[in-house]
């Protein structure tokens, strides 16, 4: 399936740390350039983040970003109950020998254990920040292959457009030939002296040989076969494209400058403009 490097995919999920989000997009890049934002609690995981995306990414400039936001109203801490209980009874105890001791709230709270997390076991929120991935990156890669397609349908449309013109190319060279003949000899009938005949001929069949496009013809209907080709693969095949797009553009400038007529010359400009067209959706694609 063919996949666009352009994507956005994200979800979250509910844990007993809050709620983890995960967000992945994406623009096209030459190669694979991978950025990473984690919280503190995920730093551990980046190196496996990191190889989960490049196993299913070849290509593209991703933004991975997983978020941990703590539930509201029930926060993360509890405090414990039996050592405030004894604090308690240590600061009654000895309110009678320190009369105006005053004992702060806030300074409790920071007495060694009073204050205690209720976060789980890390190694299940590492677990659970892997499946998210695992669910977000399954959206993000369907969501690429949906504008694969589309690309794909844009770029046969054009490639088509190509066939066509280099059809029409053949079906113009027999009457150009036989055009370019007769004023061949109409400018040899204009002659004072008349020329040679073999001479004649022989000069003829050269120039008809500059002329002679049919190995370009040949080449552009092989990459217009090849083209559809790649898009049957399974894997990535944006090099490939853009390789194979230079063969196209050669082959358009060559009959470009072999062109003697209107009809050919316009021809070469609008193949051009049809390889151009889809320069730019190969760009995208993975």
């Amino acid at each position: 399936m063919i996949r666009s490097m352009t994507a956005f995919a994200a979800g979250e999920r509910s844990t007993e740390w809050g709620t983890l989000g995960c967000e992945m997009r994406a623009v096209n890049h030459r190669f694979l350039e991978l950025g990473v934002r984690l919280p503190d609690e995920l730093r551990l995981l980046e190196p496996a983040l990191r190889e989960r995306v490049s196993s299913r990414v070849s290509r593209g400039k991703v933004d991975l970003t997983l978020r941990l936001r703590s539930s509201e109203g029930g926060g993360t801490l509890q405090v414990n109950d039996a050592l405030l209980q004894q604090l308690s009874d240590v600061a009654t105890g000895v309110s009678t020998r320190f009369p105006g001791l005053r004992t702060q709230f806030t300074d409790l709270l920071q007495f060694p254990g009073v204050l205690q997390s209720k976060a789980g076991d890390p190694a299940a929120l590492h677990a659970q920040a892997m499946e998210l991935l695992d669910e977000v990156l399954a959206e993000f890669v369907a969501a690429r292959e949906r504008e694969g397609g589309k690309l794909v349908a844009a770029i046969l449309e054009r490639v088509d457009g190509i066939a066509a013109q280099a059809a029409q190319v053949r079906e113009l060279i027999p009457l150009i030939r036989a055009g370019q003949r007769a004023k061949l000899d109409a400018r040899i009938a204009d002659l004072a002296q008349a020329a040679d005949p073999g001479r004649v001929e022989q000069e003829l069949v050269l120039w008809l040989q500059k002329l002679d496009v049919d190995e370009e013809l040949d080449r552009l209907d092989s990459h217009v076969v090849e083209i559809r080709r790649i898009f049957t693969q399974d894997q990535p095949v944006g090099r490939r494209l853009d390789f194979l797009l230079q063969e196209f553009n050669r082959e358009a400038n060559t009959l470009g400058s072999k062109s003697v007529d209107a009809r050919t010359s316009n021809i070469a400009v609008e193949l051009k403009v049809l390889i151009d067209q889809i320069r730019e959706q190969v760009q995208n694609i993975e």
